[in-house]
């Protein structure tokens, strides 16, 4: 156990190329399809007054993983971050250690590079022109991974507020990436809707577009809804995985979607998605993908 590496967050983020995870968790997602994957719904007890601690474990027959994180609004008063998290890798045949790495860097870039997947499979066309709804930790993310993958794409962003959209925009103004603002509404040539927030009720609210791919990557509880029913309703639905966005989102549970036509990603085949059809993705996300950061970044090392 001596020799163990834990990896710090910028250490983390550095070995997660975008493009690397966006191709690992393709290949993660048919595997967890295919019944290669073994990741149960994540599992949470309380925490403190309020909080929360959540384990998420993944094992493959290569690799194994456990995520733990916890959640404490009450920390904020204390000055300690709401959320802390790391991810322990072990050796898929023995269970023995290799590396811890930084959860919160590890969850946030795997999440907006599932949103790259997303766009990947599901996009009608290269897309020209994203809207980021939200101004958060996972709005960065995705900025980022945008950026990444889609350099020539223009970035906008919509917050609750101008003065949030523009303290955002001035950050990543910092670290090299334009974002535009929305002026309140989504730009009409916007090909691309990704919200990230937490929020209880629609933060998008518009009637579905063919040649718009809308994306929920923010909100994962029941009782939160980023996308409207109107949109979901008149969507055709894929999720990152079934078992986990049928317990937990709220968007599509609130919008009565019919399951039996909801796709996941690990079952797309894109030669038969219908042209001329709004598209709708919905991801709450689960150990998989953090096993498929783990695989990446065990790679990066490896080959350090």
């Amino acid at each position: 156990m001596e020799n163990v590496k834990v990896l710090d967050s910028a250490t983390t983020a550095r070995i997660l190329d975008y493009r690397a995870l966006v191709d690992a968790l393709e290949s993660v997602s048919r595997e967890l399809d295919q019944g290669r994957i073994h990741v149960p719904v994540r599992v949470s007890v309380p925490l403190g007054r309020d909080g929360q601690f959540l384990t998420m474990p993944a094992s493959a027959t290569d690799i194994a993983i456990h995520k733990l994180v916890s959640v404490n609004f009450d920390n904020l008063q204390k000055g300690l971050p709401t959320i802390f998290s790391l991810v322990t890798v072990c050796d898929g045949e023995t269970g023995e250690p290799q590396f811890i790495l930084d959860g919160q860097a590890l969850t946030g870039r795997r999440t907006a590079a599932l949103s790259m997947l997303g766009v990947r499979l599901l996009h009608p066309a290269t897309p020209r022109s994203f809207v980021i709804v939200g101004t958060g930790v996972q709005a960065r993310y995705h900025a980022e991974a945008i950026v990444a993958l889609y350099p020539e794409a223009r970035l906008h962003v919509k917050g609750t507020d101008s003065a949030s959209e523009v303290a955002f925009r001035d950050a990543l103004k910092r670290n090299g990436i334009d974002v535009f603002p929305t002026e309140g509404h989504v730009p009409a040539d916007t090909d691309t809707v990704i919200t990230v927030t937490t929020s209880k009720k629609p933060v998008y609210d518009e009637e579905p577009r063919a040649d718009r791919l809308v994306i929920g990557a923010g909100s994962s509880t029941p009782d939160a809804a980023e996308l409207a029913p109107r949109t979901v309703r008149g969507s055709l639905v894929f999720v990152d995985n079934l078992p986990g966005t049928r317990a937990e989102a709220g968007d599509l549970l609130q919008a009565d979607v019919d399951w039996t036509k909801v796709t996941s990603l690990g079952s797309v085949d894109t030669t038969r998605i219908p042209k001329g059809t709004p598209i709708l993705m919905k991801a709450v996300g689960c150990g998989a993908w953090d096993l498929a950061a783990c695989r990446v970044a065990r790679d990066a090392l490896s080959n350090a």
